[in-house]
This record gives C-alpha cells, sequence and structure tokens, in this order.
C-alpha cells in the first residue's frame, strides 16, 4: 500500500468528524459539529476576489476540498455586511504565524491589497459523507471486522436494497437512516434477509424494510429507457448498468439478438430502441409481465417480441421462430425519430422547406440470430447443452456458403476470486465440459477460444464473469434429439 502524503493525512485529520460511540441505534445529528480554525485572505477590493483567487491556486495556498466554499463572508461580521470577503486557505498557513506565509502572500499584505486573519470554519452532520459518519458512529472491532463500513448497495428507483452482514446487524437501522440522509431520492431502505434465488426459481429474495414505507413498486432509469416494476416480485441490479450498456452497444442495428433470461428487459429494450431486433424470454411470469408493460412504455414493439418459456426451450424455438419470421418477410418500420419530426413541424424554427421528411424504411427480419444473452449467472453455463443442433439442417444459412457467422454466446457466471487466471480456466473448462468441445481462453472470434471478460465483484470471494465465444460448428449443427 502506498504511504500517504504527509500533508494529505493531516489534512483527513483536520476535516474528520467527532467519536461519536451514542446509545446502540440512535442517531443524534446535532453531535456532528466541529470548529476548523484556518487562515483566510481577506480581500481588501471585492473586485480583486476573482484575480486573488488564481494567485493562490497557483501558489498552492489555496484550501481545495470538496464540499467546502473557498470564497467566504468575512469572519468580522460589520466588514461581512460591507461585502467584503475572504478566500480560505490551505491548513498550514497559520494567521499567527507569519514565518507560514509564502512569499505571494506576503507582498499581498504589504500592499493592502490582502490581509491573513483567522476563521473558523464550521462543520455538521450534512458536510460529512455516509462513510465519515459510519467511520465515527460504528465501534472500531466492528470496523475491523468487516475492513471498513457498509457502503455500496443496490438501488431501484426509491428502494435502496442492503445486503449487510451479521456483523452490523445490530445497526442496520442506524445504517438505513444515515444512507437516507445522505440519499435524499432514497425513501425506502430493506436489507436482504436469503440469497437471491434461495427461496424463488425467479431470483426474487426475502427481505426485511429497516426504513421507509413497505413499497417496491419502483421507477428506474436506465441507458435512456423507463422501467417500472414491483422490485420484491423480480430480478433487477442497478450494478450491472455498464455490463448492459457494454453489450448493447456489441448489437448493431438490423441484427437479431436471443436475451435467454431477459428479466424486465435491460438488455432487450435499449437494444430494440437502437433498432436491434430481440426475441426476449424470461420464465417468471411477472417479470414477463412488466417487460410487456416496459416494450409498450418505450415504445419498441417493432422490435422487441416477448416470451415466457423455460430458457432450456426457448433457446431452438427462438432460432425457430426467427427463421420463420424472416421467411414469411416480417420486417420492422423505421420512420423519422423524434428529432426529426419535431423539425418538419410547421411552428418549428429549424423547419426547412427544401428538407423532406425522411421516409419510412423497411428493415426486413434476418434468418439468423447473431448474439444470445444469457444474463443468469448462478445457473447459465447448464443451459449450454441445449444449443446442440440450434441450425441442424441449415448449414446453408452460414459461412463458408454466406458471409454470415455462427452466433456469438454471452454467458454470464460466477466464479472463485483469484488473482492469477484460474478463474478463467475454470470458466472454459466448465463450459467445454457443457457443449462437449474443448475451449481455451483466448478471442471469442478465434475457433473454439472464449473470451472471459470480469464483471463486478459480488463478495469478497466471488466475482461474476461474461464469457463470450462462437457457437462451433459441430454444436450448432449437430442432429437434434
Amino acid at each position: 500500500m502506498a504511504d500517504i502524503p504527509v500533508e494529505d493525512d493531516a489534512m483527513s485529520n483536520l476535516l474528520r468528524p467527532p467519536a461519536i460511540r451514542s446509545a446502540l441505534g440512535v442517531l443524534d445529528r446535532s453531535l456532528f459539529k466541529k470548529t476548523v480554525n484556518l487562515a483566510a485572505a481577506a480581500v481588501a477590493d471585492k473586485k480583486n476576489i476573482a484575480a486573488w483567487r488564481q494567485k493562490l491556486q497557483r501558489d498552492n495556498t489555496i484550501l481545495v476540498l470538496e464540499r467546502i466554499a473557498t470564497v467566504v463572508p468575512h469572519p468580522d461580521r460589520t466588514l461581512a455586511s460591507q461585502g467584503t470577503k475572504c478566500l480560505l486557505l490551505d491548513p498550514k498557513v497559520k494567521a499567527e504565524v507569519p514565518e507560514t506565509w509564502t512569499p505571494v502572500l506576503q507582498d499581498g499584505v504589504a500592499s493592502r491589497e490582502i490581509g491573513v486573519v483567522s476563521y473558523d470554519l464550521l462543520l455538521d452532520y450534512d458536510y460529512w459523507s455516509f462513510e465519515d459518519v459510519m467511520k465515527s458512529l460504528l465501534p472500531p472491532d466492528v470496523r475491523l471486522e468487516r475492513d471498513g463500513v457498509p457502503g455500496g448497495f443496490n438501488r431501484a428507483g426509491h428502494v435502496a436494497h442492503l445486503n449487510l452482514r451479521e456483523v452490523f446487524s445490530p445497526y442496520k437501522k442506524l445504517i438505513a437512516e444515515v444512507l437516507v440522509d445522505k440519499n435524499p431520492s432514497v425513501k425506502t431502505v430493506i436489507n436482504k434477509t436469503a440469497n437471491v434465488g434461495t427461496e424463488s426459481e425467479f431470483r426474487t429474495f426475502g427481505y426485511e424494510v429497516l426504513l421507509g414505507p413497505d413499497d417496491l413498486n419502483v421507477e428506474a432509469r436506465e441507458n435512456e429507457c423507463i422501467f417500472r416494476f414491483d422490485y420484491s416480485k423480480v430480478y433487477w441490479n442497478s450494478k450491472l448498468e455498464a455490463e448492459h450498456r457494454r453489450l448493447i452497444n456489441v448489437f448493431q442495428p438490423g441484427e437479431v439478438v436471443c436475451d435467454v433470461m431477459t428479466g424486465i428487459g435491460p438488455f432487450a429494450v435499449p437494444a430494440g430502441k437502437k433498432g436491434v431486433f430481440v426475441w426476449a424470454n424470461d420464465y417468471n411470469p411477472e417479470s414477463y409481465r412488466y417487460l410487456n408493460e416496459n416494450i409498450k412504455r418505450n415504445k419498441v414493439e417493432r422490435y422487441v417480441r416477448p416470451y415466457n418459456q423455460d430458457g432450456r426451450v426457448f433457446i431452438k424455438e427462438a432460432a425457430d421462430l426467427v427463421y420463420a419470421a424472416s421467411a414469411n418477410g416480417e420486417y420492422a418500420v423505421s420512420g423519422p425519430n423524434r428529432r426529426e419530426r419535431r423539425s418538419q413541424h410547421p411552428n418549428s424554427s429549424a423547419t426547412k422547406k427544401s428538407t423532406p421528411t425522411p421516409r419510412p424504411t423497411r428493415i426486413p427480419i434476418p434468418p439468423t440470430i447473431s448474439h444470445f444473452v444469457m444474463n443468469l449467472p448462478a445457473s447459465a453455463i447448464t443451459f449450454l447443452p441445449h444449443y446442440r443442433g440450434l441450425y441442424a439442417g441449415r448449414e446453408q444459412l452460414f459461412a463458408p456458403q454466406t458471409s454470415t457467422k455462427l452466433p456469438l454466446i454471452h454467458v454470464h457466471c460466477f466464479a472463485p476470486k483469484a488473482d492469477d487466471d484460474t478463474s478463467l480456466v475454470n470458466i472454459c473448462e466448465r463450459i467445454s465440459a457443457e457443449i462437449g468441445i474443448g475451449m481455451r481462453v483466448g478471442e471469442a472470434e478465434n475457433a473454439n477460444e472464449i473470451s472471459v471478460l470480469e464483471v463486478r465483484n459480488v463478495s469478497p470471494n466471488k466475482r461474476m464473469f461474461c464469457a463470450s465465444f462462437r457457437l462451433p460448428p459441430e454444436v450448432a449443427f449437430a442432429a437434434r434429439t
């Protein structure tokens, strides 16, 4: 671990909240008060504040801290009422010790453009972060056992979902109260009481309400889409937003994606918005219901088709349905987007008579699926045998007969944390065992190679990965059983 610079450590100590060991589970915000004695440069002419601010910034003398204003009223009320302002200075500058003043400060004082005065900076509960407050409230032995404080939480609309360790159980109400204080848009805090999937095959979980109303009907915004759902009945994880975006960016308009475990549509709905055809399936009837609603809410019915089946069955069925849709000549009609429609309105200032309204375009459904997404990390790898015979008897659709490649499979999974490539090798071995073809770590575009990307840390000893590979022809064209 790198050494902390002495100056940074001194600043940290200076601004650290007071240690408070109040009664268990009781939050007294009034105890979070601290006065920090600083020096300030009082600017004689307020017209020169900006110039002196720049000088002191170049001199590394000005105080630079998040959530603390650099320019403050003069501590003398009379002068403050006359509009005199001060610039807060770094703690190494002492108003009563001229030897700590830099040459820039000394010159400013000598020319009477500024004066160096003492300033009491008052900090209260509102200043400190959630982590600061929890470090102050939780006993040291509890923090040491956890190596810190409870920090991350899953967010679904107005609901914050915690997964607290047992050591924090006596302080859970306190934790929830501080969390709501520091996250004003959070109204309800829940704590998971059972692992996802322990009580339900639909990845829902048992929970207790720590603070706020027991209302889990939420609205979440992700990747420019709006999702509404009952968080107690479906799976949602805000920590996967970046992973959703990553794969959505891989999909190309006009391609077909099969989302085997779609949930309420965090992959499918945004993909549909960019003109990707999606066959979206989830086994949970509640997820299917909200998926339908979110498809309509986000106006992607032309591109996203919802299903409610066992994913094992759906894998081959989706390939057959897409082929049939293409053979029947099905298509989506792409018209002008909202900005283009707005610009063509008679009252729009952007209207150009010489610019015709874009004509609707027919986008045909291709006969093959380009990507399969399997975001069920606890068991998705076990679904892989059902790709055997996916395109049996349809070899003519793919290279070398055409330019079309076999689909990319994106399978999410868990693996133990490791400092070397043990986890990656383990994932490849598990995939190889399920599809009956030897696979190794490498690039997804290469035959019999798997690209394995770490998605996130799930726990101290477990990580989530996404393994992507081209479906081998030996699997795709095998006889169906």
